[in-house]
């Protein structure tokens, strides 16, 4: 779907997703419960909002306004997680100026809890990458990124667990191979790993082990790739795992009017989003639990 289409299709009242079929593993939690997932990606230093005479993002997009859309969802519902999908660095001359300090600031300001690491963010090498860490109060993960013999080892993580109203919420992040796509010198000894592997391994570890009531994947693989390229996206990697309920995406700037319903390697649903790019939109993703453990979803993409 092109960007032209995706604002015409979302710009009044936001397509809404329900699915069922999803169940909890834990039994440690009552309902009913309703947690919200408000998501980013690819925001590539967009600041500011898009100037008046923007031949396709006019007026959209800037941190002030979306800052304005998460207290309103927060107060909504306060059991909430704000994540993003990586790219966070490079496209304006913000990063430019002052390397990530700016974003990563700002995003301590709107209270991100997690993103995940896109092939961008090495825009200033490794160790510029590194230098700006001290901005930002929220977590890095990523678990298909080996960063030992790096200045990042230890600072990055692959899965966080968070607590919400008693639901155990766990999140991993995958990276994109950056051979190819950023010189090695940028980031140095950093080796990538099978990010089809690594997620079958996060998610049984979450799921199962953890015991996590949900299980998110924070990605900067891409939506959906030629399978004859050997690119793994994120349907494919929905449509070889089990135990995840929500991918968020990143990289390919794929625009998502609502949510995809994939099928994992059991046939069970798994949602799959992405919003675009430079922050003129914002995911917003529900899950409803009820008494018997039954999930319900609701997803929508808006314009910010």
């Amino acid at each position: 779907m092109n960007r032209r289409n995706f604002i015409q299709q979302t710009s009044g009242a936001a397509a809404l997703l329900t699915i069922g079929g999803l169940s909890l593993q834990s039994c440690g939690i009552t309902g009913p419960k309703h947690i919200t997932i408000i998501h980013t990606n690819d925001v590539h230093s967009h600041i500011e909002p898009f100037p008046d005479n923007h031949p396709e993002f006019a007026k959209m997009g800037g941190v002030a306004k979306r800052a304005t859309l998460i207290e309103a969802i927060r107060k909504e519902n306060p059991n909430t997680l704000l994540l993003d999908a990586g790219d966070m660095f490079q496209g304006t001359p913000y990063f430019n100026l002052y390397g990530g300090e700016l974003e990563f600031k700002l995003m301590s300001m709107l209270k991100y809890d997690a993103v995940t690491i896109g092939n961008h963010d090495f825009d200033n090498g490794i160790d510029g990458l590194y230098s700006q860490m001290p901005n930002a109060n929220f977590d890095f993960l990523s678990a298909n990124y080996d960063f030992d013999n790096t200045v990042l080892d230890g600072h990055v993580e692959p899965y966080k667990i968070f607590k919400k109203d008693d639901v155990k919420i766990g999140v991993f992040g995958l990276g994109i191979e950056l051979n190819g796509l950023v010189d090695p010198k940028l980031f140095k000894e950093t080796k990538y790993l099978n990010p089809i592997e690594i997620a079958q391994d996060m998610s049984r570890i979450l799921k199962e082990d953890k015991n996590c009531d949900l299980v998110i994947c924070l990605s900067h693989l891409g939506y959906r790739y030629n399978r004859s390229t050997g690119m793994i996206g994120d349907l494919e990697l929905a449509e070889k795992t089990k135990n995840i309920d929500l991918i968020i995406g990143g990289h390919t700037h794929t625009f998502l009017p609502k949510p995809t319903i994939a099928k994992n390697s059991m046939g069970e649903d798994v949602l799959v989003n992405q919003v675009g790019c430079f922050g003129v939109n914002i995911g917003r993703i529900d899950f409803y639990i009820d008494a018997t453990k039954n999930i319900t979803t609701k997803g929508k993409s808006i314009i910010v």
